[in-house]
Formats: C-alpha cells, sequence, structure tokens
C-alpha cells in the first residue's frame, strides 16, 4: 500500500484525497490535523513522525479503519489513552519521543506490533500480558528496570527487544513462552570490557568505495585495505556505524558481538576495527562476499509482523535448502558455544549464492551475552526456535521430495510450544549428521 505523502494540508482540505488509505503528513504539525478525521471511512495506515505533536484528539477512535500509526520523533510524554479506542489499531510506533508513562488503557485490544523504542520509559502496565494478539514487542533503550509478569501469559510473542535498559537479569518466565523466537537485551547492568581480540586498523590504510548496503545500524561499503599502508590493497567489506540507538539496541554492542564471534565459514565475521575515522566514527572490516551473492528474504512486513517477506518465485532444491539450513545452524552453534546469543536469526540477515545454497549469517546488532548455567539453555532453546522456523520457510519453497520427510520432524522438535523439550543446537547438527535421519 502506497502511502501519500503531504507536508501541507491543501489537498486534504480540498477533497482531493478522498478513500485514502495510507496517509504520511510530515510538515513539522504541532497540533493534530483534524483533516484527517475526515478519511475515517478509509484510512488504514497513518504516519505522522517527524512533527512536533503532543497529544492526539480525544475522538480519534471514529478512524475505525486505522490498522497501523506511526508517531515516532514527536514530543509525546504520555503514551495517548485514546489509542485504546482505536478498534482495529494493531500495530503502533511511538520511537524517540521523550515517553515517559505508558497507560494501561492507551493499548488496544488488537495490539501485534508495539514500538516504544528509545523512550524513558521506566514502567510498563500490566494490561500489556492481556492483548492476545501482540507478537512483537520493541523496548531497546529506555530505562526498566523490570517486566510486567501479566507478561507471561503473552503466549503468542515471538519478537522483544530489551536491549540498552536497566534490567538486572531477564525473568525466568520469558524463556518459558511458547512461542518467543528472538530477543535481545545487551546493554544492561553492566558493560563487558571491549573486546582485544581483533586488530586495530588505522583509517589511513583504508579506501572506502561504494555503498553496498545499509540498516538500522550503519552502512556498508566495498573498500581497499592496504595492511599497513602499503603494499597490495585486499577488497574487503567496511561497516561504517551510525552511532543511534537501533531498534535492536546499541551500536558499540553489535561490533563487540561481531567481534566476540570469531572466524567461522557461515558467518560474515569481522576482520579488524577502524581506528582514527576522521568523523569519530566507529567501524569494522569485513569479508567481502561474492558480488552475486544476495539476501535470503525482505524483513517482515506490517502484515507479517514477525515473519519474513520471501519473493514468491523463489524456489530451491531440497539438497539446497539443506545445506543452507546446516549452514546456518553450524553458525549459531558456533555462537552458542562461544556465549552469544545472535538473537535475529532471521533469512533477512542471511547472504546466500542464490542457488547452491552456500549462506552466511550476518548482523550482529540483536546478539547478547549468554548467562551461565539453566538460563543460558533456555535461551539457547528460544534460537532453536528460531532456526526451526527458518527451516520451515526453506522447506515450504522446496517441490515436494521424500527426503525433506526427516528435515520436517527436526523442524517440528524446534518450533515445539514446550520450550524445555526442544533440542539444543548442538542435538540439532547431531541430527543433521546422522545417515539414517
Amino acid at each position: 500500500m502506497q502511502a501519500v505523502t503531504l507536508d501541507s494540508l491543501d489537498a486534504l482540505r480540498r477533497g482531493d484525497l478522498a478513500g485514502t488509505r495510507a496517509l504520511r503528513l510530515s510538515g513539522g504539525f504541532t497540533e493534530f490535523p483534524r483533516e484527517i478525521l475526515g478519511l475515517a471511512e478509509t484510512l488504514e495506515v497513518l504516519d505522522l513522525s517527524g512533527n512536533g505533536l503532543t497529544a492526539l484528539p480525544d475522538d480519534l477512535g471514529r478512524l475505525g479503519r486505522l490498522r497501523v500509526l506511526f508517531c515516532s520523533g514527536n514530543r509525546f510524554a504520555r503514551l495517548p489513552p485514546v489509542l485504546g479506542a482505536c478498534a482495529a489499531l494493531s500495530q503502533i510506533g511511538f520511537r524517540g519521543n521523550g515517553l515517559v508513562e505508558v497507560p494501561g488503557e492507551a493499548l488496544p485490544g488488537a495490539l501485534r506490533w508495539l514500538t516504544l523504542t528509545d523512550n524513558r520509559i521506566e514502567h510498563l502496565p500490566a494490561a500489556l500480558g492481556a492483548r492476545p494478539r501482540l507478537q512483537k514487542l520493541m523496548l531497546a533503550g529506555n530505562r526498566l528496570r523490570s517486566l510486567p509478569d501479566a507478561l507471561a501469559g503473552a503466549d503468542n510473542l515471538e519478537l522483544v527487544r530489551l536491549a540498552a535498559n536497566r534490567l538486572d537479569a531477564l525473568p525466568p518466565w520469558l524463556t518459558a513462552l511458547p512461542r518467543l523466537a528472538w530477543v535481545s537485551w545487551a546493554g544492561n547492568g553492566e558493560g563487558e570490557a571491549p573486546f582485544a581480540g581483533a586488530p586495530a586498523v588505522p583509517w589511513n590504510d583504508i579506501e572506502a568505495g561504494e555503498l553496498l548496503g545499509e540498516g538500522a545500524s550503519g552502512r556498508v561499503h566495498r573498500a581497499l585495505w592496504r595492511k599497513g599502508g602499503a603494499g597490495a590493497a585486499h577488497p574487503v567489506a567496511l561497516k561504517l556505524f551510525k552511532g543511534a540507538m537501533t531498534s535492536d539496541g546499541l551500536p558499540e554492542r553489535e561490533m563487540e558481538a561481531c567481534l566476540r564471534a570469531g572466524a567461522h565459514p557461515h558467518l560474515t565475521g569481522a576482520l579488524g576495527r577502524i581506528r582514527e575515522h576522521p568523523d569519530g566514527a566507529d567501524g569494522l572490516l569485513m569479508p567481502l562476499l561474492p558480488a552475486h551473492w544476495r539476501v535470503l528474504a525482505g524483513p517482515p512486513s506490517a502484515a507479517s509482523c514477525s515473519r519474513d517477506v520471501y519473493d514468491p518465485s523463489l524456489g530451491l532444491e531440497p539438497a539446497a535448502a539443506s545445506r543452507l539450513a546446516r549452514g546456518i545452524a553450524e553458525a549459531v552453534a558456533h555462537l552458542h558455544a562461544r556465549n552469544l546469543l545472535h538473537g535475529d536469526v532471521y533469512a533477512h540477515n542471511i547472504l546466500w549464492d542464490g542457488s547452491a545454497g552456500a549462506a552466511v549469517l550476518s548482523d550482529f546488532g540483536a546478539a547478547s551475552t549468554l548467562p551461565a548455567g539453566e538460563a543460558g539453555a533456555a535461551l539457547q532453546r528460544v534460537e532453536v526456535r528460531a532456526w526451526g522456523l527458518l527451516l520451515g520457510e526453506l522447506l515450504d519453497r522446496c517441490r515436494p521430495d521424500p527426503g525433506t520427510r526427516a528435515l520436517r520432524a527436526l523442524e517440528h522438535a524446534c518450533v515445539q510450544t514446550e520450550p524445555g523439550a526442544r533440542p539444543l543446537m548442538a542435538d540439532v547438527l547431531r541430527t543433521l549428521s546422522d545417515p539414517e535421519r
């Protein structure tokens, strides 16, 4: 659905936008334009991000078809209670507002996806656990010391971001949630000492080239690296971090996790950390992948919420799907053995060769250090569910083949809703290696 973007209200006032289903207003408004309510019969998506709003009208509930509301980058100190009156509203984004208070009545009954990243929230209401459709909860960059115990009943919650808060530990009930698959919490409590195991590369040894891609935490460029400033130039990838809070957490935590992960054939890995950048930016050097490699899928959409969006034309040979799934399993098992949780095992974070199934797992923005003992094992089983969901998505894109039956059985073992009954990733690898599976 393509949104109509306006920086003034003239078209709305003339009636030119009758029937509009998606609208974006970005003219620096400090008051909610009441002309929007004239679209009550059709409006489904409303983006008011980047304005100066502090309140919404008491009759916002007139927008009976509104499903998605973005109000990031405004000046709300309190999540507006009137949101709860919007019967169809399922996705809410209030990132970077300075929010302090989240009233329970502000949470609509249909709530599925809530983004409150980068605010000043210290407490969440128990009502959050009484939203049965809640699937995705983004809370990085706040001041939370605890989570409401009522969230233990959020049986459909699949993804939660808790990085850069003030939590001493994760509540035990979190890893018992039946569908949780993606979690991040780095940047709570005491910070880790910087990783000293990778070389520091002077900026003068690097020649940055074309932009290869951009994500929430930074930009990736093609680059040349002359070790010691002389000699042959080695093609590499250069990631320069933006230095701002992302929905997953803090970029410096991403760098540390990527360095701690070490080298592995199915991880993008890091060759060194940039120093002496002229603008003080942080950066990592990484191996440069073949030019024809591509991302396996697109990130979740508003409709899919927590599930990636694949090209409808993508088809996989069973052997390629099996090879790809095994490679990512090996990467995740390697991370778990190093006491790291990736936190974002998704197809949109996998780069592959497009045919044979060679692949690497990238993006450590949601990575966290695993605690010791059973708490760490429980979190590993959360990530096993993420891998199991990925396996199912790959198998869904294969032609029917008797050889995939055992993989389907493994998928079901990994995604089952009793977390304690799932295998650890080391067990998954043993199953994949069994010739009689």
